[in-house]
Formats: structure tokens, C-alpha cells, sequence
């Protein structure tokens, strides 16, 4: 009996071992996965397809972005929003508060385009188009032209510092911290005249407000571009986490084709992959190494991927020297991958119910906002009764109302304006006439409309005021209001 009860309290140590051994593990890899985030990444440089696509939509954007509030349109800023005076000018466009509606319906634009392209082709815009990759990517090249490529830098930041190492660095972190400042400053001349702007950065006086969005801009762009990176994407942006709600098996996205790369291993360029039980994978890892956010996309779409393209560019450079077949990793859908479909059954499955929902959600909004630019009345009328007096009589014993026209001419060109009344007999408008207002402005004007009280029943009455363009009549508004008869 003692026997077997040493022999229990044995299998019971050995268990508890056991178990301390695996908790041990799951803690330490829950530690690693937890100070994963601290992991200085250092992405290889690639050429192909698809860095080319991302050189080239780094350049337009920042051609448009530091390019367009320099241009002139009428002899002023050609896209300046002026929140002092409450004007947003977009080339020959002038938008007031009152034209909210037009952001609102540009915003829903934008969150159909952005659900509809998601669901064809996944993160496109986070690849290619989005701020955080488009300044990281800037920023890497600022990178690897002062302290080289990746090797080199992984090695620098190993080194204790030295004076070299110290001069690398303070001649990245200078170009850095100018290049954030550029765009501070850029960012900020969207909202004052960037002329006036430059004007009193030369001089040293600039104002409080401009100094702080533009160092604030500036922080934001060196911190997230510089330091933080990929942690943007991955931890930061919340884009990365609802994405899966709008990809469906259907959905173009990067994939690795485990049928043909499985099982992986290393062989000389001459040696047969197939005869040696090999798939068409290397294992070079150099997917990984072009990664931006450090991911293996051999495991599997994740959440961190922002569908660059920098593994397919990688991958098919090896393929071909390899003498594989590129598309090793490619742009596939899952569908695609399990049932063997060709690039023409891919494409037949693009337009299905989701997409083609959001494709007539985007043209109904795009139409009716088009359309309702198009429509937009380069004018705007307010009237306010005087509250003062409701009614008063005149020497020529007429009942007189009056009213405070607030007029707001969007154009670029000043105009002229008449009123007119209607709604009562005999109804007369005695004011100053015509109204002048200057282009892009706002003008008051005062009226009074006279009615006999004869010929009018006593109480309120409804009258249409109209305002009209002397030059063009086709330009009008007309406002409703009352008339009171005591």
C-alpha cells in the first residue's frame, strides 16, 4: 500500500510539473506577445508592380496636398476654408455654414466608396492612399538614404552610440522634423491665406493659434511617421479591426497558395522542387522582411495586413529567379483558393449582392449630390420681421410692415437686387433699390411693405417676398413671411 501511495504522490508531482510547465510557457509567450509591440521594425526595400503603384500615389498625393494652396483661382486662394469669416472656397465654390448638407453627403460619399472598394479589393486605401502609410513610406525613404538599407540600420541600431551613429541620427531626425514642419505649415494653410502665412513665419509674427496647429501637425506627423509607424495600423486605427465586417470570401485580398508553397524549405536554384517533396516556397523569408507591419502573410490574412503588395513584389522576384511560376503569393480571394477558380471566375464573382447594394447606394448619393450642386442657388435669403412694432400707420394712412432682409451672394461676381412683394392687393415695397452685394458677401437691407387697409382684412397674412437679380432674373429666392393688419 505505501508502494502504490509513493507511487500516486509520484504521478501527482510529475502532473503538477507538467502543468507549472505549460502555464510557464503560455506566460512567457503571452509576454512576448504583449512587448511585441516594442519590436523595431525595418522593412526591406522592394521593386515591382506594385511599388511602383505605391511610389507613384505617394507623389500625387503630396503633389495635390503641398501643391493646391498655392494655386490662385480669381485673384485669390484657389481652396481655402476661412473659418474667421465662415467661407470655404473650393475653386469657383463658395460654401456657407448654411451649405452643411453638401459635407454631409461628400462624408457619405466617401464611407460607401470606402465599404464598396473594401468589400472588392480590401484595404486598398490603407495601402496605397492613407496618411499614415503615405508619410511612413516618405519617411523610410528619408531613412534609408541617410543611414542606408535595412541590414545596415538593424546593425546602427545595435552599435553604442558614437559620434557617427549620432550624426546619422541628427541628420535623419533634422530632415524628419523639417519635413513635419512643411507639412504643418501646408496643413495650416488651408484655413489662412498660405502667402500671408509664409509672410509672417519670415518675420517671426506669427500668431498664437497658427503656431500651435502648425507645431501640433507637426508633432502628429513626426511621431506617427517617424516613431510610431506601424503600430498606427495596427493598434491605432480602428479601420483594421472593422474591416472584417465588409470582406467576404469573394473579397480580393493578398493571398499565399499553401497548395502549391507547402511544405517549404531552402534547395539550390537546380535542384527540382517537386522531386525533392518540396512545394514552391523557399523559405527566404523575405516576405516577411518587406512586411511594413512585420506580419508572415503565409499564415493567413490578418487584421495587420494593409494589402501593399510588398510580399507579391517580393515573392515574384524570387519565384523568377527560382524559374517558378510567379503568383506564389498573389491577389486572390478565398473562394478562389479552395475551388481552383481562374482570373475570369474571379472577376465574374466582383459584382455580387454586396457590392452591387453599395455600388447603387454610391451613384444615388453621388447623383443627388451632384445634382444638388448643380442646382445650388447662387443666393440666399433671410427675412426677420421688425419685432419692435407688428404694424404702424403712414402719413398716407397705409399700414406698413418691416422687415430686415439678410441677402448672401455665394458668386464670385457682385450682383444687384430688386424685392418685390406678393400675397395682398395693392401690396408696395418701399426701399432702397437696387440692393448691391459684393461678390462672396453678405449684405442687410431694410424694407417695408405697405398695403391699404381697405382693401385688407385685419390679422396675419402670408406674403412672398422676392428677391431677383436685376442682370440675370433667372438668379432669385423667394422667402415667405407674414403681414400683419390691425
Amino acid at each position: 500500500m505505501g508502494s502504490r501511495l509513493h507511487e500516486a504522490t509520484s504521478r501527482s508531482d510529475g502532473a503538477r510539473a507538467q502543468l507549472h510547465r505549460k502555464l510557464s510557457s503560455v506566460g512567457s509567450d503571452f509576454d512576448a506577445a504583449l512587448y511585441e509591440v516594442r519590436r523595431k521594425i525595418h522593412p526591406r526595400s522592394v521593386h515591382g508592380k506594385f511599388a511602383s503603384w505605391r511610389i507613384a500615389l505617394v507623389l500625387a498625393t503630396q503633389l495635390i496636398f503641398y501643391g493646391l494652396p498655392w494655386l490662385s483661382w480669381n485673384g485669390r486662394q484657389a481652396v481655402l476654408f476661412e473659418l474667421a469669416e465662415r467661407k470655404f472656397y473650393i475653386f469657383g465654390l463658395v460654401f456657407w455654414p448654411q451649405d452643411f448638407i453638401f459635407l454631409t453627403a461628400l462624408l457619405v460619399i466617401s464611407a460607401i466608396a470606402l465599404f464598396l472598394f473594401t468589400a472588392i479589393a480590401g484595404r486598398l486605401f490603407c495601402g496605397y492612399a492613407c496618411p499614415q502609410t503615405v508619410y511612413t513610406e516618405i519617411f523610410l525613404w528619408v531613412e534609408s538614404w541617410i543611414e542606408g538599407d535595412h541590414v545596415q540600420r538593424t546593425r546602427l541600431d545595435r552599435q553604442p552610440f558614437s559620434g557617427r551613429k549620432l550624426g546619422l541620427r541628427a541628420a535623419k531626425h533634422g530632415v524628419w522634423i523639417a519635413l513635419a514642419l512643411w507639412t504643418g505649415f501646408t496643413f495650416v494653410g488651408y484655413f489662412t491665406p498660405i502667402h500671408l502665412l509664409g509672410g509672417e513665419v519670415m518675420s517671426w509674427t506669427l500668431g498664437p493659434w497658427e503656431t500651435f496647429w502648425i507645431s501640433f501637425y507637426a508633432l502628429a506627423t513626426y511621431g506617427n511617421a517617424g516613431w510610431m509607424r506601424e503600430q498606427v495600423c495596427k493598434y491605432m486605427c480602428p479601420y483594421s479591426r472593422f474591416q472584417g465586417v465588409m470582406v467576404d470570401s469573394d473579397t480580393l485580398v493578398i493571398t499565399y497558395d499553401r497548395a502549391r508553397g507547402e511544405p517549404r524549405g531552402s534547395r539550390s536554384r537546380s535542384a527540382a522542387a517537386r522531386a525533392s517533396g518540396l512545394g514552391d516556397c523557399v523559405n527566404c523569408n523575405i516576405c516577411v522582411q518587406v512586411c511594413p507591419t512585420g506580419i508572415d502573410i503565409r499564415d493567413g490574412l490578418q487584421y495587420e495586413c494593409i494589402g501593399c503588395g510588398a510580399c507579391i513584389d517580393a515573392c515574384d522576384q524570387v519565384m523568377q529567379k527560382m524559374g517558378y511560376v510567379r503568383g506564389l503569393i498573389r491577389y486572390s480571394t478565398e473562394n478562389a483558393l479552395r475551388s481552383g477558380l481562374a482570373t475570369s471566375g474571379i472577376a465574374r464573382r466582383v459584382f455580387r449582392f454586396r457590392t452591387a447594394i453599395y455600388s447603387a447606394l454610391l451613384l444615388l448619393a453621388t447623383a443627388a449630390f451632384l445634382g444638388g450642386l448643380y442646382l445650388r442657388s447662387p443666393i440666399k435669403v433671410d427675412v426677420i420681421r421688425d419685432r419692435a412694432a407688428l404694424a404702424r400707420e403712414t402719413r398716407d394712412g397705409l399700414i406698413e410692415n418691416v422687415y430686415r432682409l439678410q441677402i448672401m451672394n455665394t458668386g464670385e461676381a457682385a450682383r444687384r437686387f430688386v424685392v418685390r412683394a406678393t400675397g395682398l392687393p395693392g401690396l408696395v415695397v418701399a426701399a432702397r433699390q437696387p440692393i448691391v452685394v459684393p461678390a462672396a458677401s453678405t449684405e442687410s437691407a431694410v424694407i417695408a411693405l405697405h398695403v391699404d387697409p381697405v382693401a385688407v382684412a385685419a390679422g396675419f397674412h402670408a406674403v412672398v417676398i422676392h428677391v431677383e437679380d436685376v442682370d440675370d432674373p433667372a438668379v432669385r429666392a423667394d422667402e415667405k413671411s407674414k403681414f400683419y393688419l390691425r
